[in-house]
């Protein structure tokens, strides 16, 4: 069986009982770096096997992992946080052990996505997940239609460019669109800014130094306050 595993995205309190159980009964933790998920294995005493499985390397691996799978061992699949699969590395070893008719389950728990959309009160009924846009060719063709969108948005973003995806969406979108910008989601230094997209843009702006990891969610141009 292949199951896909959440892990905490930030703060290892979040981390479930059943994660913890599915890991450490695997025959084989498929991991998307084994350096980062070594960490969190020793930190809930886990000694299972690890292979690295990411996005440089599953068609490679893919045919070792079902191969162990096709034997009847347990695999676990996970990512560096997170759900796999989701903007993450998963979705062809998933595709491959349905395709070959290997039973296939989950363990939820954390993802950024679901979490910043939550936290934003803007509007979830429906929305759209462009995960990471592309850092160049493309990304003012993807903004425009985040844009355009008449339901929320959910975005991945660099430290290095979410100012940029602020004032390029400003070339575009109302100054008064409702934007919220999630950094370092259930880490020690979260932090959730939410506002019009202006007010959001120029505070941003003017600070001297931006890292951690970013969720922005944005309104459709129809939402107002």
């Amino acid at each position: 069986m292949l199951t896909i595993v959440a892990t905490p995205i930030g703060n290892l309190s979040d981390a479930s009982e059943r994660m913890i159980q599915t890991l450490t009964e695997s025959d084989l933790i498929a991991c998307e770096d084994t350096r980062v998920s070594g960490k969190l294995l020793s930190h809930f005493g886990i000694d299972t096997k690890m292979i690295s499985f990411h996005q440089h390397n599953e068609h490679k691996k893919l045919e070792t992992l079902i191969g162990w799978l096709k034997q009847g061992k347990k695999v676990a699949l996970i990512t560096d946080a997170g759900m796999p699969a989701i903007s993450d590395p998963g979705f062809l070893a998933v595709r491959a052990a349905h395709q070959q008719g290997i039973p296939v389950s989950v363990v939820p728990g954390p993802d950024a996505l679901t979490t910043a959309l939550a936290v934003s009160g803007l509007p979830s009924d429906r929305f759209r997940f462009e995960g990471f846009l592309p850092a160049k060719k493309g990304r003012q063709t993807r903004v425009k239609e985040i844009a355009d969108s008449d339901i929320t948005t959910v975005v991945y973003e660099s430290p290095y460019r979410v100012v940029n995806l602020l004032e390029l969406l400003s070339e575009f979108a109302e100054p008064s669109r409702w934007v919220c910008v999630a950094r370092e989601l259930t880490k020690k230094f979260e932090e959730i800014r939410r506002g019009q997209l202006a007010e959001q843009t120029q505070e941003w702006k003017n600070r001297p130094v931006i890292k951690g990891e970013f969720v922005v969610v944005i309104a459709g141009r129809e939402y107002a306050e």
